[in-house]
C-alpha cells in the first residue's frame, strides 16, 4: 500500500452502500432478529447454489451486500496495516455484530 487510501472515506461510502441495499432489502439494521438471519444467509451463501444466484433484484442486493461486507473487511484490514484505526457506521456495525455471532455459533458446534 502507498499509505495514500482514504480508507475513512472509503468505509463512509462502503457504509452507504451497504444502508442502500439495505433499504432495497426492507433490513431493519436494528432489529437483530432480521440482521442474524441475513448474516446465516450470508454465511451459507455459495455462488452456485440455488438461494444464492443474482437472477432477481432482491438476490442481487443481497449478493451485493455480502460483497460490501467483504470490501468494508478488506478496508478495515489494509487500513490497520498501515496503523490506522478504521469504522463502518451503524448498519455496518450491526451486520458485523450478527456475522461474528454467527460464526461463533457455528464454531462452537451443537
Amino acid at each position: 500500500m502507498s499509505g495514500l487510501e482514504n480508507y475513512s472515506r472509503e468505509a463512509r461510502q462502503i457504509e452507504h452502500e451497504i444502508e442502500a441495499k439495505g433499504v432495497i432489502l426492507g433490513i431493519d439494521w436494528n432489529n437483530e432478529t432480521q440482521v442474524r438471519e441475513l448474516a446465516r444467509q450470508a454465511l451459507d451463501c455459495r455462488l452456485g447454489n440455488v438461494d444464492c444466484e443474482p437472477d432477481e433484484p432482491l438476490d442481487r442486493a443481497r449478493l451485493e451486500l455480502f460483497g460490501l461486507a467483504q470490501l468494508m473487511l478488506t478496508v478495515m484490514k489494509e487500513s490497520a496495516e498501515q496503523d490506522i484505526d478504521t469504522h463502518g457506521g451503524p448498519a455496518w456495525k450491526s451486520f458485523a455484530r450478527a456475522l461474528w455471532a454467527e460464526h461463533d455459533l457455528r464454531r462452537a458446534g451443537p
